[in-house]
């Protein structure tokens, strides 16, 4: 039975609850078991919560949607209550830090059903695209071990790809949805800005750079998950446009006539690997094929590179010396540089010499940034098609600085991904999905953007494509 739920994704196991034919129980000691078969290979989970979620599927468990269906929370903006949380980082790990409450997230996946059997691998803080954290080493991806997993939800992908579990928590504050899906072989979906609550720990994060949903085998997981998580809480400082009818409704609906621009170049003059090239364009024609109209065309402020590289970074780094002052006030213990990596700490002391007024002037940047690339949407296009990554999937260690050397890794890590932040400043709904593989058997994921608050239309095409080309029965060589 494990064997035959590994290739199911979460609407299917909980179809399989919902007729009687297995229990949530079943389901969970189903997940437990290729949990530890298969982590040993990939090191995707870090923290097992086993007991704990037998406990919950023997129980009263919420008759949501995936009522029963075993779920794991990447182990940085999600907490759950009694459960530890470290971010990736060992000052948290060496405290034994446990969070007191849910976050809403983490109660509307509750009340939808899902046990939560698990947390998963993240870079500290998540501020690296590769998941090789030195707190709890490197997740490693199912398709070659010996390649990254993507940042920094990698320990999530990986574990979903892997057979684990249908689908797993995610975060995403330049890419690291996005980032991972395509090294795995996974659909991750970014949504709007304001779709899901922050709450009640923060009404933005990254100035409203960060947001979570998931990473998913199908689309309409990615559907069905945003229904569940989706909407605002009391307090929130801003909303994503309502939804006209239910995100799972957009699946198999007809998208229509899109119109589409092809971007098959690296932004800024930048380097493209051939493979990610090809992935585009072959997306591109399957696209016509379906009968959309697609043009080679992209928004000319996403040739803006360097400069929303250097405004980006003086956001993220003001945020890093908050992070690091805020662990230090809920834990009672300074956080100092033995305490986390040397990139961390050479972030914050940056931020630290950061002024209010520089803060401000980034922002106010970032915010005419927004509205250069908004004004492409506006001109009548519908969708935007990308390579989601630069390159394929890099080995391990290659974006691991050095001792002594905090930026080494930094340069490669932004080459990889000159098409995914941009979208976390602009707030638009991004999508990367597994229509691709290279020769040597690596994911390729292809990335489309729809306007600001148009998840509909991602979702639309996305399960479009899904049908014209599926990738359900493609399995990694680690697979439970």
């Amino acid at each position: 039975m494990s064997d035959d739920l590994a290739t199911l994704d979460a609407n299917a196991q909980a179809e399989l609850v919902r007729r009687r034919q297995v229990s949530p129980l079943e389901l969970v000691n189903a997940a437990i078991a290729r949990i530890e078969k298969v982590n040993p290979q990939v090191n995707a989970v870090i923290t097992p919560l086993f007991e704990k979620a037998r406990q919950q599927a023997a129980g009263e468990i919420p008759d949501g949607p995936f009522r029963g269906v075993p779920f794991l929370l990447k182990d940085l903006d999600a907490l759950s209550a009694g459960d530890p949380y470290h971010a990736g980082t060992q000052f948290l790990r060496d405290l034994r830090w446990v969070a007191d409450h849910d976050t809403y997230l983490v109660a509307k996946l509750r009340a939808a059903g899902f046990v939560i059997v698990g947390k998963t691998n993240t870079p500290e803080l998540g501020l690296n695209v590769t998941t090789e954290p030195k707190s709890y080493g490197a997740s490693r991806n199912p398709w070659n071990t010996a390649h990254s997993t993507g940042g920094s939800s990698g320990g999530s992908g990986a574990a979903v790809a892997s057979g684990m579990v249908p689908a797993a928590h995610a975060s995403d504050g330049g890419g690291s949805i996005r980032i991972p899906a395509s090294e795995c072989g996974l659909v991750g979906l970014k949504p709007s800005r304001g779709r899901v609550s922050l709450g009640p720990d923060y009404g933005e994060f990254w100035h409203g750079l960060v947001i979570s949903h998931a990473v998913t085998r199908s689309v309409r997981d990615s559907a069905a998950i945003l229904d569940a998580v989706a909407g605002a809480m009391p307090g929130d400082p801003y909303i994503a446009p309502p939804q006209q009818r239910p995100f799972l409704a957009e699946v198999g609906a007809d998208p229509g006539r899109l119109r589409i621009g092809l971007m098959a170049c690296a932004p800024g003059g930048g380097t493209l690997h051939p493979d990610c090239a090809a992935a585009a364009r072959d997306a591109a024609r399957l696209l016509q094929s379906l009968g959309h109209h697609v043009e080679e065309s992209y928004p000319a402020a996403f040739d803006e590179l360097q400069a929303c590289v250097a405004q980006f970074s003086t956001l993220l780094m003001s945020w890093v010396a908050a992070t690091l002052d805020e662990l230090s006030e809920k834990t009672g213990k300074i956080v100092g540089p033995d305490g986390i990596e040397e990139i961390t700490w050479t972030y914050a002391t940056m931020g630290r010499a950061i002024t209010a007024a520089q803060y401000l002037h980034a922002i106010e940047w970032l915010h005419a940034f927004t509205r250069r690339m908004a004004s492409w949407w506006a001109s009548g296009f519908d969708v935007l098609l990308t390579p989601t990554l630069a390159a394929p999937p890099p080995r391990l260690g290659e974006l691991v600085p050095p001792p002594g050397n905090p930026f080494a890794g930094s340069e490669k890590a932004f080459a990889l991904i000159p098409f995914t932040a941009q979208f976390n400043i602009t707030g638009q709904p991004a999508m990367s999905l597994p229509l691709h593989w290279n020769g040597s058997g690596l994911p390729i994921g292809v990335q489309l953007i729809a306007g600001y608050g148009r998840e509909d239309v991602l979702i639309r095409v996305a399960a479009q494509l899904e049908h014209a080309r599926p990738w359900r029965d493609r399995r990694p060589s680690v697979h439970a």
